[in-house]
């Protein structure tokens, strides 16, 4: 079944139980005025820089792609992946007929920005080296699962909690 947005005055993307936010008015062009208590207390304050979701990364090849010309791109930006990133290549041929194409195609939809290239796309990351390859999903898994690949850990000796590091930093650490 296909999903489509949901029409205006459906809910779309606002809390019916905060009420409208500033500006908002009726299709008569006046103010709603509603009795709740909610709806005439101030907009709340903008979040503060602490508590935005940061979703692009900036990251650097360890070798760089290189294009036609031989312009070598290594530094680029990657964004946060939505289900639709990862739903979509299940139904790309190549994946299907090369489950390990996923990869690729997955990280062309979320690469936004490599060097100087005017667009990134799976091709782009097909014609990457290996070590690249393996950065980049490295790189993809940490960012996703909440910006780090760690896990909460005792001592046996001394039984004080600490932090590991799961997925390694850098290409090669485990």
């Amino acid at each position: 079944m296909r999903r489509t947005a949901p029409r205006a005055g459906a809910g779309a993307g606002v809390d019916a139980s905060v009420g409208p936010g500033p500006g908002a008015a009726l299709a008569n062009g006046r103010p709603e005025t509603g009795t709740e208590p909610e709806r005439q207390t101030a907009a709340p304050a903008p979040a503060p820089a602490a508590e935005r979701l940061l979703t692009e990364f900036a990251f650097e090849l360890p070798r760089g792609y290189v294009d036609e010309s031989g312009t070598v791109h290594r530094h680029g930006v990657m964004r946060l992946a939505t289900a639709r990133d990862e739903l979509v290549p299940l139904r790309d041929m190549r994946v299907q007929e090369n489950p390990a194409y996923l990869s690729v195609v997955l990280l062309g939809r979320v690469i936004t920005r490599l060097g100087t290239l005017p667009l990134v796309h799976d091709g782009v990351v097909e014609n990457m080296f290996a070590s690249d390859l393996a950065f980049l999903q490295d790189f993809y898994r940490q960012i996703n699962a909440e910006g780090h690949t760690r896990a909460g850990v005792t001592c046996p000796h001394c039984e004080q909690p600490f932090e590991v590091e799961l997925g390694g930093s850098r290409l090669g650490e485990s």
